[in-house]
């Protein structure tokens, strides 16, 4: 396994607790339909998505800016440890999931090659989750990018499709 670019003491840390039950939040994180309904920051929506939820298995999501402008995400699963704990690398990439330079965007990206995201879904009792997101960059650089602003969008949309699935029960 690659060694992460980022000290990891310095690592971009953003945590959430949700007041939805893990097996919940992590239904929310994992299934295509929902993730659909999160992917990218306020204003962004995500019109394709689809997951190949396993362990060398790969992922492939859009996120189209209110302008019209699409980004492509894609990565792979390298962990996944049921309902606690998700480890996957990321990266820029056309429509069909070639990996591409950040630059194909526009964006500067500071992000290594390597370098792997870590989600923990922590079971904090009465119906709540805590979400912890452990991204590759430092975290001084995730704030200047806007990295940690996005997540936290992020993380409101989450929150919304889980109050959506809360009250469907």
């Amino acid at each position: 396994m690659a060694k992460n670019t980022v000290n990891e003491t310095d690592r971009m840390v953003v945590t959430r607790v949700f007041d939805a039950p893990r097996e919940l939040v992590w239904k929310a994180w994992t299934d295509p339909q929902y993730v659909m309904q999160w992917w990218g920051p306020k204003g962004f929506t995500a019109p394709f998505c689809r997951i190949d939820f396993r362990p060398g298995g790969k992922f492939l999501c859009c996120m189209r800016a209110p302008d019209g402008k699409e980004f492509w995400n894609a990565g792979e699963y390298h962990e996944i440890t049921l309902h606690e704990k998700i480890v996957y690398s990321m990266y820029f990439a056309d429509p069909q999931g070639n990996k591409v330079d950040a630059s194909h965007y526009g964006i500067e990206h500071e992000g290594g090659d390597g370098a792997y995201d870590v989600i923990t879904f922590e079971d904090l009792g009465n119906g709540r989750t805590k979400l912890t997101l452990i991204g590759n960059e430092s975290m001084e650089s995730a704030k200047n990018s806007g990295e940690v602003e996005g997540w936290n969008q992020v993380l409101d949309k989450v929150a919304e499709v889980l109050a959506g699935l809360t009250q469907a029960k």
